[in-house]
C-alpha cells in the first residue's frame, strides 16, 4: 500500500508540478493511508512554500489536528 502512495505521489509530482493543490492532495493520501509523519510533511511544507494559498489555511488546520509530535 506505501509503494503503491509512493508512486502516486511521484507521479503527481512529475506531471503536475508540486503546487499547494498537489500537496494538499498528496497529504490527504498519506492521511488516508495511515502515514501522518508524511501528510504533516507535506503540509509543513504547504504553509513554508504556499503561505498565502486558500491551501495553507486548509494545511495549517491538519497540522493541528494531527499535533505536533512525531508518530
Amino acid at each position: 500500500m506505501r509503494a503503491l502512495a509512493a508512486i502516486a505521489l511521484a507521479v503527481t509530482l512529475t506531471a503536475c508540478g508540486s503546487g499547494a493543490q498537489d500537496l494538499l492532495e498528496t497529504a490527504q493520501l498519506e492521511e488516508i493511508q495511515k502515514n501522518p509523519a508524511h501528510a504533516r510533511q507535506l503540509y509543513e511544507q504547504i504553509v513554508r512554500d504556499h503561505p498565502d494559498s486558500p491551501q495553507a489555511k486548509t494545511a495549517a488546520e491538519r497540522l493541528t489536528a494531527l499535533g505536533s509530535a512525531a508518530q
